[in-house]
């Protein structure tokens, strides 16, 4: 009796050890699969990272450069005899000859401007735009290829000496501009009664309305828009608050602004950015 006892207490162990064993293969198995998946995963998404697309390619397979823009003379504006012009409309021109593609040009609500440049709206925002912190570190930008500054706007004779005189005033800029981001850091300007508008020629039929105390805005578009001979005659700009330069901004990791760059050097060489800075009164970057 003992020793039949002793034979099936082995019979039962022997069994357990088996099941313990293949249930320990079977977990290794799993791991060294599980391991395999995870590296050929990792392998794919740095191949995929190494492989990604062109955007420059992807503009020239397009055949076509979609430019975003707002009406702003003197960069993108519609003139006198209902021609597209501007010195950012001819220069966007020339880089996409250069480029080997057609100018696509579509006007933007600028507020929004990098979401329209993600979601691939447009493909680049080219509109005298102020080449900021924010800019730089959220797309990829050209080198500057003009200067320009925020300047304080307002009725001719209006008695103004500094920013000072704004506080508690009204004082309008384009929403999402340099303009708007002077006033926010302004000592003396966040201390007004800021109102955001949707482009900056807004800002100026405020003013003239007299609806708002001051524009802030860019003094390529306040040169070329207000005093003697336009339609805004009684309007001057009483300050200029700092300097700042324009530039292109692409899509977050874009080769197509160094391409640009490229471009902006040859026309820099044959005279053709120099003839349009002559044009519409704007200076160059350095």
């Amino acid at each position: 009796m003992k020793k039949l006892i002793s034979l099936l207490l082995a019979a039962g162990m022997a069994a357990s050890l088996a099941a313990c064993g293949s249930s320990a293969a079977t977990s290794e198995s799993a791991a060294t699969a599980d391991s395999t998946s995870e590296a050929a995963s990792t392998s794919e998404a740095a191949e995929a990272e190494t492989t990604g697309e062109s955007d420059l390619q992807y503009i020239k397979d397009k055949g076509k450069m979609t430019i975003g823009y707002t009406v702003y003379a003197p960069m993108n504006y519609t003139d006198d005899n209902g021609e597209f012009v501007g010195f950012d409309t001819e220069l966007a021109t020339a880089v996409c000859e250069q480029l080997g593609v057609e100018p696509e040009f579509v006007e933007i609500n600028w507020d929004t401007k990098v979401v329209e440049l993600d979601a691939k709206s447009i493909d680049c925002i080219w509109n005298g735009m102020t080449l900021t912190d924010d800019i730089m570190a959220n797309t990829s930008c050209t080198e500057a290829y003009a200067k320009n500054a925020q300047v304080v706007v307002m009725k001719t004779g209006s008695g103004y000496t500094s920013t000072a005189d704004l506080v508690g005033k009204t004082v309008v800029a384009e929403a999402g501009s340099a303009g708007e981001t002077t006033i926010q850091e302004d000592e003396n300007l966040s201390q007004a009664d800021y109102v955001s508008k949707g482009v900056q020629t807004d800002c100026l039929m405020e003013v003239a309305a007299g609806t708002a105390d001051a524009a802030v805005l860019d003094l390529t578009l306040a040169s070329a828009m207000i005093g003697e001979g336009t339609d805004y005659a009684d309007l001057e700009i009483v300050d200029e608050l700092n300097a700042e330069e324009y530039g292109v901004a692409f899509r977050k990791g874009s080769d197509a602004a160094a391409a640009v760059n490229d471009a902006f050097a040859a026309l820099r060489a044959d005279g053709t950015m120099q003839a349009l800075a002559d044009k519409y009164g704007l200076t160059l970057a350095e």
